[in-house]
């Protein structure tokens, strides 16, 4: 369909088809090569048709029912004078004439042999049409015995007992021994189709043309159902236990940068993936990343910021670089209070560090000041000196046991 109007064709080649009758070509004006090989061309009258492509040079006839027609090489010679090699054999010119001379004998010869070819072709497609309705009776029987086959299973489970793991293990046997069947089965039917003798047609040709397609159905259905059916990869355990997964299986590497504490992930993924495929998730303890939505998980070594990350594409690699900054806290030493990290300034936290090391260093070990120590001198006067605050209480000692021997007059009143 549609090929005349291709005016500058030089070469069309449709071997091994299904064509019956040559037609449509008399638009490709350029025409000068054409390959029907191995079709069912059985109306060799209709090579006619070539007459108006008179740049045609080549013509490959070999595989068709008309090549067995008596007198066809020399109808097709007298049929198209332009043609200079038939089936890849030179047409001489002595070939010809003598063509030509015989041209009403031969044709009368072909157009008979072309009715009792197409009186045949009746007959093989209504063979054809009765061994497809044959066919399909037989599927519809199958499809019947294995919907049967399926009401049975779910009755055995049905009836088994209740407790969920019998329940399981039922299902999984019916569901083997119905796989197992049904290979028996599609190999039986492999079997016999193909060990089948049929007929060289168009329609036996495409019937083992839609058996092939549907057995690569049926492969890729099976093979469908069976992705569907695998287990979802665990991303965290019942425990609450984060795991460790790379499905996508891509390259990474997990950087630590104390010098503006966070954590840097850099994922290796493919250059040309379009960035909405991408799917960050930050957590304090883990990141996850879904790649076309494989999940990538990495449990992190240290808690992080989920709000304060950012994730980028590198424009020359295109790898995925995930910030994390560090949630650390520090304490201090004399007021032993924590406090979290506000920001993440390398400055400022070595300062910090500093002033707690001066501060331990002085409480540690003041011994090795060279300041004089102002508390040993104070409690070695102490002991030297003798203070009015000491004398006091012993001249009143004294006093009081020097005069025992007087006598107290309670006339006379106290001094204090």
């Amino acid at each position: 369909e549609n090929v005349s109007k291709l005016k500058k064709l030089e070469y069309l080649n449709v071997a091994l088809n299904n064509i019956e009758r040559i037609e449509n070509l008399e638009g490709c004006e350029e025409l000068k090569k054409l390959d029907l090989t191995a079709n069912f061309i059985g109306e060799l009258s209709s090579i006619e048709a070539l007459k108006y492509n008179i740049h045609l040079k080549e013509l490959f006839l070999v595989g068709n029912p008309c090549t067995e027609f008596e007198g066809y090489r020399q109808f097709v010679v007298a049929t198209l004078h332009q043609l200079k090699y038939l089936d890849s054999k030179e047409i001489e010119r002595s070939e010809r004439i003598q063509a030509l001379q015989n041209y009403p004998e031969v044709k009368q010869k072909i157009r008979e042999q072309e009715q009792a070819y197409l009186l045949k072709r009746a007959r093989e497609k209504e063979e054809a049409q009765r061994r497809m309705q044959e066919r399909k009776d037989k599927k519809q029987k199958q499809m019947e015995s294995k919907l049967g086959f399926d009401r049975r299973t779910a009755g055995y489970c049905y009836l088994s007992p209740d407790s969920l793991q019998n329940k399981e293990n039922h299902q999984a046997e019916g569901d083997k021994e119905q796989e197992k069947w049904r290979t028996v089965e599609d190999d039986e039917e492999d079997r016999r189709f193909w060990e089948e003798p049929t007929p060289y047609t168009p329609e036996s040709r495409l019937e083992t043309h839609r058996y092939i397609e549907e057995k690569r159905r049926a492969k890729d259905n099976i093979r469908e159902s069976k992705k569907r059916e695998k287990p979802l990869r665990t991303l965290v355990t019942a425990e609450g236990k984060v795991l460790n997964v790379n499905v996508p299986k891509l390259h990474f590497s997990l950087k630590d940068d104390e010098e503006n504490n966070q954590i840097i992930l850099d994922l290796a993924v493919y250059r040309h993936l379009d960035t909405s495929l991408l799917d960050v998730d930050v957590q304090p303890t883990y990141i996850r990343v879904l790649v076309k939505g494989k999940p990538f998980q990495l449990v992190l070594p240290e808690e992080v910021k989920p709000d304060s990350s950012s994730a980028k594409r590198s424009q020359t690699t295109g790898h995925l670089v995930v910030s994390m900054p560090k949630a650390k806290e520090i304490i201090l030493a004399k007021q032993k209070v924590s406090t979290s990290i506000k920001d993440s300034d390398c400055n400022t936290v070595q300062k910090n560090a500093r002033r707690s090391v001066q501060v331990e260093k002085l409480e540690v070990d003041p011994s090795k000041n060279s300041f004089p120590d102002v508390t040993k001198i104070i409690q070695e006067k102490k002991r030297i000196g003798q203070g009015p605050i000491r004398l006091q209480p012993e001249k009143a000692a004294e006093t009081k046991k020097s005069y025992v021997d007087f006598e107290n007059n309670e006339g006379v009143p106290p001094l204090i």
